[in-house]
This record gives structure tokens, sequence and C-alpha cells, in this order.
């Protein structure tokens, strides 16, 4: 993405939403959180820049806070929208979240929200790129559940480890790399903690799973060596995985799974997978409805841009 700068400033924000007041989750019954804005005199959704040493996902989680009050658990990447200010070109990257019961306090930069049906609030918003934003929201089940695929930290080179390969650690980098995934990982709710049995698979959840204080549950399964002599056990794993969806699960496997796993699981479910560069430490966030993939996106890196 890169860094900000003078002519490429890049934010984040969310479309924030709650159960309806009968408590449903369809998503014509959901209430949205727009927010006014007294500096344009406009009615928003909740988004803000960047600041330096934050990823995307740090920002959307801060400023949604800071604009609504709200501490949200973010769902589907919902897209990206471009425009044109005065410092250059203004990139603005957007997710589904869902909202807590927290309160409102008014500042000089927010002074009123409102929780809105979908149809008032799309009525209510004074941009057309947010009412796009709005329009993506609604073409899938509000209420999505996540599951998280890690491609595992960086251990080094194979080829210079002597010993049981399983046994491989990470290095300097990928430790780095999995104590960043914590936040990354929280984010999007993370609550339970799967690893292939490799080390360097259970140390890059380690962090995660100390924050959570669980235990981290084994999956031979999802192993290269297993995948490679018997794929059709990492599908039905992550079927299973998929279909239990009480807490969201973080699942730590390795590069030679992770992308034909993805791509089957996505030809069997009928949806497009973005391009994706397989980078150690990156993360699919898998959206689910009733067990099926209705979305995928990826994310390359848990650290922020240099």
């Amino acid at each position: 993405m890169g860094k900000n700068s003078p002519k490429n400033v890049w934010a984040a924000g969310a479309v924030v939403w709650r159960p309806g007041t009968s408590g449903s989750t369809a998503t014509e019954d959901v209430e949205i959180a727009v927010v006014h804005r007294p500096r344009y005199d406009d009615w928003t959704i909740p988004k803000g820049k960047g600041e330096s040493g934050e990823t995307l996902v740090d920002t959307a989680v801060r400023e949604i806070a800071e604009e609504t009050g709200q501490h949200v658990v973010l769902g589907r990447h919902l897209g990206d929208v471009h425009y044109d200010v005065e410092a250059g070109r203004k990139h603005v990257r957007y997710w589904s979240a869902r909202g807590s019961d927290a309160g409102f306090t008014p500042d000089d930069e927010v002074d009123e929200l409102r929780w809105l049906t979908v149809e008032k609030a799309r009525e209510t918003l004074s941009h057309e790129l947010d009412r796009q934003v709005l329009r993506e929201f609604t073409r899938l089940p509000a209420d999505l559940h996540t599951l998280l695929l890690v491609r595992h930290a960086k251990a080094g080179r194979r080829s210079r480890y002597k010993g049981d390969d399983r046994l491989r650690p990470l290095d300097a980098v990928g430790r780095t790399q999995a104590a960043a995934l914590v936040p990354l990982l929280l984010a999007f709710g993370a609550r339970r903690v799967h690893a292939a049995d490799r080390v360097r698979c259970e140390q890059t959840l380690e962090p995660l799973r100390a924050h959570l204080e669980v235990e981290v549950r084994s999956e031979p399964d999802l192993s290269e060596e297993v995948y490679r002599a018997n794929p059709t056990a990492a599908q039905r794993r992550i079927r299973e995985l998929a279909s239990q969806m009480s807490d969201t699960p973080a699942v730590c496997s390795q590069g030679k799974v992770i992308p034909p796993l993805m791509e089957w699981w996505a030809a069997q479910d009928g949806i497009a997978l973005p391009k994706a560069s397989n980078r150690k430490g990156s993360v699919w966030v898998c959206s689910l409805h009733d067990g099926r993939l209705v979305a995928a996106d990826h994310i390359a890196s848990p650290l922020p841009p240099e």
C-alpha cells in the first residue's frame, strides 16, 4: 500500500452495524451507524486517516472508536474507494464491523451519531461513494462468521536448518511478525487457536494463544506432508472448522497448503479470490454463511508499511 505521502493518503473505516430493535440480524433489519462532521456539515460512514506505525486494520479500529465510541469486530472487506483531495489522492479501505453497546461522546470532529435502518442510512449519507460502500455491505448477510487462515511467519531457510524440519523455529523477523499478528487477528474477533503440528506454525500463533489464555489445537491434516499425500483430509478439516463457528478460529498452516486449499474452497463455493502473494505471516480473512465461503480477503502482512 505504501506510506501516506502528499500525493497518496490512506484511510480506513467500516460500515458499523448492530442488530435491529427486534434483535434481528437480517440485513434489512440491522441498524447502521452514520456520523455527522461539523467541519464539513456532512453525514458519512466512520473513517479516518492512518497514523505512522499503523496498519489499515489498526486505523479502522482506532478511528471507529474515536468517532463513534464503538469497540468493533471487523468482518468482510467491502472494498476501497479513491478520490482527489487537496493533499493529493485519497484511498479509503472499508470493512463491515459489528458494533458494541458502548456510548457516544460528541466532540469537535463528530458531533452526532445516528443508528439508522439501511434504507434510512442510504438516504442520509451525503456522498455517493459512501452509498456505494453501503450497497456492497447489503450484498451479503450482515451477520457472517469469520475464519482466519494464517501462513506461518518467517523461520529462516529450510535448506540451512540442520535437524528435523518439523522443529524449525521462527527467526527474529518471524517473531516480530507473530507479535504483530495479535492485534490484527483480535480485530477480526479471533478467540480460538489452531496450528499445523509444526513448531513454526505453533510459534506463529503463540503470542495470540498467550493473550487469549487458551490452548492451541493441533491440526496435523493441515501440514504440507499430509496435504501432499491426502489433500482431501485438509479439505474436510477446513470444512469442519468452518462449521464450528461459536468462536472465530485463527488457523495457522504452511505455504504449500494454503493456496491450493483456498483455490479448492473458493471453487467449491463459487466465489472468486483476490490476488494473493502468500507471504509468510499473511492472513486470509474468510467470511462464512452457514459454513459456506461467501467472501475472502487477503492481508499480505501483519506489519505496518515501512
